[in-house]
């Protein structure tokens, strides 16, 4: 039975547009103009008999029926990549993109991962680090790893890993000045991240003492810089227990209080609809699993 399809270039077309809400970026994308790229979607417009974009002076739209079309062509165009990437690496060595935030992948995955390329030879991990959301991510991924739980459209979510938040620093900082009650955080300095701003207050709520003053209190950039202070005696963290838990076996840092812990959100996988079935994809996903697991 033959298909009732509208131009392969109109689709394409669309799908730039849609995905960067606008024209001058899809077209530098296509490589067109931006005259090809808006005749390319009138024509699919017309073909379709409904507006699939609200136009302004400066800005685009999708329509609401733009917008599923959007997700049912995109998810269509994830499946086609996905089909000709197995076909062209069927004999060849099998790229994985994995997307995974900044700070789990230097503690927690860059030190497990050489346990997944020796069980998986034929797959090579190509490693790229965001914070940004999915939905703003441009970055071509086969595997992207965020906090959870998220409904993420067109995406297949699972959850791998969870954690809590408490209290940790050098093990010289407690020889240094004992630590056996939290109120004797009051004798030492704080080490806030700007990324989690509101989480040693928050701490302090759930230990009873929420006016307590510390001795000093630094402030670094990024979650990753908190701990490394940590390690090296600046101040007391707030450690999320999965991305300090082999520095904690190894005596690097250690936890002073086992009480109050706060919960954090857990970690999960999100692959995009049109690799769900790939083996690779499915490989790294269990893999990840297994190893939190354990």
């Amino acid at each position: 039975m033959s298909r009732r399809l509208p131009s392969m270039n109109a689709l394409r077309a669309f799908e730039a547009v849609g995905r960067h809400l606008s024209f001058t970026r899809a077209a530098q994308e296509l490589n067109v103009t931006h005259g090809a790229l808006s005749r390319q979607v009138r024509l699919l417009e017309e073909w379709l008999g409904q507006p699939l974009f609200e136009r302004g002076n400066r800005r685009i739209a999708l329509t609401e029926r733009g917008a599923d079309y959007l997700s049912d062509v995109g998810a269509a165009f994830d499946r086609i990549a996905a089909a000709t990437a197995r076909q062209l690496e069927r004999d060849e060595r099998r790229l994985l993109q994995v997307n995974a935030m900044a700070t789990f992948t230097l503690r927690w995955l860059i030190p497990r991962l050489s346990s997944f390329q020796l069980g998986h030879p034929g797959i090579e991990v190509r490693l790229t680090t965001s914070n940004t959301p999915l939905q703003d991510l441009r970055e071509p991924y086969d595997v992207a790893i965020r906090g959870g739980p998220e409904r993420i459209p067109a995406h297949v979510a699972q959850k791998f890993l969870s954690e809590t938040r408490i209290p940790v620093c050098s093990p010289k900082l407690i020889e240094q000045r004992p630590m056996t009650h939290p109120r004797d955080l009051a004798r030492h300095t704080i080490l806030h991240s700007a990324t989690l701003p509101d989480v040693w207050s928050q701490w302090l709520v759930a230990a009873r003492i929420p006016d307590l003053k510390p001795a000093g209190s630094i402030t670094l950039e990024h979650f990753y810089l908190t701990l490394q202070a940590a390690l090296d005696g600046v101040g007391v963290a707030m450690g999320p227990t999965a991305l300090v838990a082999d520095d904690v076996r190894a005596g690097r840092l250690v936890m002073p209080f086992r009480e109050p812990a706060l919960p954090a959100r857990s970690y999960f996988t999100y692959v995009p609809d049109g690799c769900a079935d790939d083996p690779a994809v499915r490989s790294f996903c269990a893999w990840l699993r297994r190893i939190a697991e354990a």
